[in-house]
């Protein structure tokens, strides 16, 4: 009997506790400390209306550069009623041949809507195997969190799409950025890629790396 009244006391504190902890939401506040779950709350007093809406994603986006493409994030602390919400948005701006390389979202899955333009769109499984399709106006497609993805404009004009994130911070690694626009040694990159010695040194003298 001693047992189980003992039992229920600890379930009461751990109830009372879940429950105390609960808030409504965590705005975040740019000015404190970052964790991996996320921003630190702003204090509610100094929280407004405005922390829960954002008007970033009416403009497009200059597509005047290498990859003729431009993503316009909605993520905290910029939108920082998502902080801790596990949602998050984005823009998506394609010209003519426009493309958003291979990437990865480590922290968040995603999925894409077609506002506008043919979207060609797959991903790679960890099975290497891929998933292809190409999406037209009002077409959807999501991509597992993790793995590896891209979009491309294959249609004759500009494409424009939508994303979400199951993440308010959900990360972003970009492939050909990884390998190329940083100083990891030229031989240690054509070792595991099996590129040559000219393939990597043109690469990198495109994207920006050294070394």
């Amino acid at each position: 009997m001693k047992m189980i009244i003992h039992i229920f006391f600890i379930l009461s504190l751990v109830s009372s506790t879940s429950f105390a902890s609960v808030q409504d939401f965590c705005v975040a506040d740019p000015k404190g400390p970052q964790s991996p779950s996320g921003y630190s709350c702003k204090n509610p007093d100094q929280v407004t209306e405005n922390d829960f809406a954002f008007s970033g994603l009416a403009k497009a986006g200059n597509t005047s550069n290498l990859i003729k493409a431009a993503v316009t994030p909605a993520f905290a602390p910029a939108f920082a009623g998502t902080n801790g919400l596990g949602v998050s948005m984005a823009r998506l701006d394609l010209a003519g041949g426009g493309v958003i390389p291979l990437h990865t979202h480590p922290g968040a899955s995603e999925v894409l809507v077609v506002i506008q333009g043919t979207i060609c769109a797959g991903f790679i499984s960890s099975a290497n195997k891929v998933y292809l399709k190409t999406l037209q106006r009002g077409d959807s497609m999501v991509f597992p969190q993790g793995l590896l993805h891209f979009q491309l404009n294959s249609g004759k004009g500009p494409a424009l799409a939508f994303v979400a994130f199951g993440s308010s911070s959900p990360g972003l690694q970009i492939l050909p950025f990884a390998l190329f626009a940083n100083d990891l040694p030229s031989e240690l990159v054509e070792a595991t890629t099996f590129l040559s010695d000219e393939q990597v040194k043109k690469l990198k003298g495109v994207l920006g790396g050294t070394d």
